[in-house]
């Protein structure tokens, strides 16, 4: 590969990270609630990533039972971005993604456990480590206690997403397309079935302001169509610790546009840049910590 074409693809993969980061300021633009946020993104992602794959000419032919499992996955997804945006909602970007970052923690943990391996020392240890980096944001920023114990839980179910979603590449070698597409149209129909049995199925729900509507497309499109299969394109040339590396910086974008976009009310206390500081040191540390040491164990 020639310089210019990595040159690009690296430009390319931290446009997507930028993107990703910009999801949590689109929570925040949005005026609607969390799980209508949601459904709505579900549609229009499920709609969008359909219409890739028929474009792509690829089959969408699975078995009931796989259906089912992509459909389970595809709550927790749902749920895991209602805790999200919610946790945006009731405090603010900086707070739901600095400790948002926390996902490195409790994937260290489920890992092993769901994938029956033992758990490497240096996974304690980085656990520690973050688990310090949330304390002390908990001490400065006790204002956002619900928006941190959200963004703590919206770590948890994407922690459990990624690690399914990961077994499942490993056994079935699926583009990753086809999966989304399914655990897309699974939260979408989880959460209808929701607003079914609430009786919150009306009309009424439908009626959106055209600025959330713009931003809804943007997010669904942009940020979760367009991105999605975008680095699925960019793995094939770059090693999945390179994109990995650079998805982390998402929550240093987030904060960053938020900062610029939201001004004043995204400053927070020097603990609270101090905490998120130590969880992204861990972070970072985490990937290139196992690479070393299991290359040494090799």
């Amino acid at each position: 590969m020639n310089k210019i074409k990595l040159i690009g693809l690296y430009v390319h993969l931290h446009f997507i990270v930028v993107l990703l980061g910009f999801t949590a300021i689109l929570g925040a633009l949005i005026s609607i609630d969390a799980i209508s946020l949601v459904w709505f993104r579900m549609f229009f992602a499920t709609a969008g990533l359909f219409v890739f794959l028929k474009f792509k000419k690829m089959s969408v032919r699975v078995s009931r039972k796989q259906l089912l499992h992509l459909f389970f996955i595809g709550v927790l997804v749902a749920l895991h971005w209602i805790t999200f945006f919610h946790a945006i909602k009731v405090s603010n970007v900086s707070v739901t993604l600095g400790v948002f970052a926390s996902i490195t923690l409790f994937t260290s943990f489920l890992e092993p456990i769901m994938q029956k391996r033992r758990i490497f020392w240096f996974e304690v240890l980085t656990g520690f480590v973050i688990i310090l980096g949330i304390y002390l944001i908990f001490q400065y920023e006790m204002q956002y206690v619900e928006g941190i114990l959200f963004s703590l839980l919206s770590a948890l179910l994407n922690s459990f997403f990624v690690v399914l979603n990961r077994n499942i590449n490993i056994k079935h070698q699926w583009h990753p397309a086809l999966v989304a597409f399914y655990e897309m149209a699974g939260g979408f129909i989880a959460i209808t079935i929701f607003y079914l049995a609430t009786q919150q199925l009306k009309p009424e729900l439908l009626y959106i302001g055209w600025t959330d509507f713009g931003w809804i497309l943007i997010l669904s499109f942009v940020c979760t169509s367009y991105a999605f299969t975008a680095i699925v394109e960019i793995m094939r040339e770059l090693s999945a610790y390179t994109v990995v590396l650079a998805i982390n910086l998402e929550p240093v974008y987030g904060i960053f546009l938020a900062f610029l976009i939201f001004g004043e009310a995204e400053t927070m206390s020097s603990g609270f840049y101090v905490g998120t500081l130590i969880i992204m040191i861990s972070v970072f540390s985490y990937p290139y910590l196992k690479r070393k040491i299991l290359l040494n164990r090799g």
